[in-house]
């Protein structure tokens, strides 16, 4: 059984150049590509979804990363974004402030004064409760951050320091940052597990209560671009290069499934998303195609595809207490960009 998802509304150009990343709060969506500029459009007032605010000269050379907190309940007061220029900001909602200047800068974090501790930050990931920041390097290393505090509290390592079962902890004398590029991240939303996706394939599951790496996942061998914990936690989905996306059961750390496009060769996927149920994942690729994948069934059932262009992000959007236009339902929604420049919004055809 299929699902039908209409094309809401697109915004034309929203950015000047690529779209890199899209990150959701309870009422807005942020977007960050090449150019310095970082929008904020209103995601609950319109089914046009106005710009409501441009945080200008963010970041100067662009942002490939932002995220926020996911999740039922989560605050939407905290984003952070990262620049090319290897500057990682962390931003706040002042609910006081007018529309046009609700987000302001809060801090951005240090680089590190130690050469051994060189390598730029790259994926991004908040918790729940926008408390903690998981931030990945070039070398290999998922650093975690208290925000409140201002000041990191772990580090794990996926190199030659690691160890195969252990390991994750601060080196003592191994070879710091020698693990293969951390391309993804992400924290589960009860805040138990650190999950990581690498140039080489690798996948990685750290304990943070325990501070140490748990699981060392197989399944994919190409660049993972993506990762990400089902909302109750008993899932991590991973997606890349190989075009495929693996399941894995969290109690065990067992590859349990794959989900994959029909296809002699299947494009590589950029992005995936699950929605606030876990009954469904969302997916995006470079031939452009917005797929909507039934977990369970391990079957694909929709497919958009609203351009040729690279996707590089897609998202679903929180449910919304009230329908953004009469005679409209208040079913799921989603919202795709990447190479054209263009945020496009779906909905459920039969949402109520």
């Amino acid at each position: 059984m299929s699902k039908q998802y209409l094309t809401l509304h697109t915004v034309d150009q929203a950015h000047p150049t690529e779209i890199f990343s899209l990150a959701p709060t309870p009422t807005t969506l942020i977007s960050a590509s090449g150019s310095s500029h970082l929008l904020i459009h209103s995601t609950t007032t319109s089914p046009t979804f106005p710009l409501v605010q441009t945080l200008s000269n963010a970041h100067r050379l662009g942002c490939h990363h932002v995220t926020t907190a996911r999740g039922l309940g989560s605050p939407g007061n905290t984003f952070v974004s990262v620049g090319f220029g290897g500057e990682t900001k962390v931003w706040r909602c002042d609910p006081e402030q007018s529309e046009s200047d609700k987000w302001s800068l809060y801090w951005t974090l240090p680089t590190p004064a130690n050469k051994k501790e060189k390598g730029d930050v790259w994926a991004v990931a908040l918790s729940a409760d926008e408390g903690y920041l998981a931030a990945t390097t070039s070398d290999g290393r998922i650093h975690v951050w208290d925000l409140e505090a201002q000041q990191k509290v772990q580090t794990y390592e996926t190199g030659a320091s690691a160890g195969g079962g252990g390991g994750g902890q601060e080196s003592n004398g191994g070879v710091v940052g020698s693990g293969s590029f951390a391309m993804a991240v992400d924290l589960s939303r009860d805040g138990k597990f650190t999950a990581s996706g690498h140039e080489n394939g690798g996948v990685y599951v750290f304990n943070n209560d325990a501070g140490r790496m748990v699981y060392s996942l197989s399944g994919l061998a190409k660049p993972i671009r993506a990762v990400a914990f089902s909302p109750g936690c008993k899932r991590l989905a991973a997606a890349g290069n190989a075009g495929i996306i693996a399941i894995y059961d969290m109690q065990h750390g067992e590859h349990v499934a794959n989900l994959s496009a029909t296809g002699a060769r299947p494009a590589w996927i950029t992005s995936i998303d699950w929605n606030d149920t876990g009954e469904y994942l969302l997916s995006g690729s470079l031939d452009g195609k917005v797929r909507v994948w039934d977990v369970a069934r391990g079957v694909c059932v929709a497919t958009h595809s609203e351009t040729e262009s690279a996707l590089w992000c897609v998202r679903w959007l929180p449910k919304s207490e009230k329908a953004l236009a009469p005679g409209m339902g208040k079913g799921e929604m989603f919202v795709a960009a990447g190479a054209n420049r263009s945020l496009t919004f779906y909905r459920e055809a039969t949402g109520s």
